[in-house]
């Protein structure tokens, strides 16, 4: 089994106000900055093979500390990054959530397209299969994959076998910690959401010594 360690980036001005999508230049703030360097000492106790990321920079300006304090490259690909949302990109969440189309994406996720963009169906089955990929490539290690929280819950969702159209009942908060274990006859979720000080499961999915 694969141990892989999905990680959301850290806090930006852009959380909880407006959908960056992949535009540039949207940089982890002061807050976000700190919860880079949190997570060096949270995750000290894993032995990582590889670090993995989106190309978009508030995740990988996540991964840096991580990556420099374990001389690791920062692997991008872009199967790994947010949600193409197309003409909803950059737009305020207090006027989305006005729009008709905002209980598709609330309550029939599976259902929707993004106007000029991606489905959520189609971001799921790329990440996914970013993810297999990585799992095969390090087959018994330990990889932590730094991405975004629809992302990470439509991952989670696939491998839990829980429909996309509940996917939004998944919390992923900045800089949180998933774990899944992956091999050949599916995945474990083994944390999900973890924003605390870390111990690693064990490579069978037993609870290490101190956790809850």
């Amino acid at each position: 089994m694969t141990q892989l360690f999905l990680i959301r980036h850290g806090h930006n001005d852009w959380s909880d106000k407006k959908l960056a999508g992949w535009m540039p230049e949207v940089h982890l703030n002061r807050a976000g900055r700190k919860d880079a360097e949190a997570l060096v000492e949270r995750l000290a106790p894993v032995p990582f093979d590889a670090i993995y990321s989106s190309p978009l920079e508030r995740t990988t300006e996540t991964a840096a500390p991580l990556a420099l304090a374990r001389g690791l490259e920062v692997k991008t690909t872009r199967e790994l990054g947010e949600v193409d949302y197309g003409a909803w990109q950059g737009e305020s969440l207090s006027r989305l959530q006005k729009k008709k189309e905002w209980a598709v994406v609330r309550f029939a996720p599976s259902a929707m397209r993004f106007p000029d963009g991606e489905s959520l169906r189609e971001m799921q089955c790329r990440a996914v299969a970013s993810i297999e990929t990585i799992a095969v490539a390090h087959p018994k290690g330990t990889v932590a994959v730094f991405s975004h929280a629809d992302v990470i819950r439509a991952v989670v969702a696939h491998f839990i076998g829980m429909p996309l159209d509940l996917f939004q009942r998944l919390m992923i908060a900045p800089a949180s910690v998933t774990v899944l274990s992956i091999g050949g006859l599916g995945g474990r979720l083994l944390r999900l959401n973890d924003t605390g000080p870390f111990q690693p499961p064990s490579k069978d999915g037993r609870k290490a010594k101190g956790t809850i």
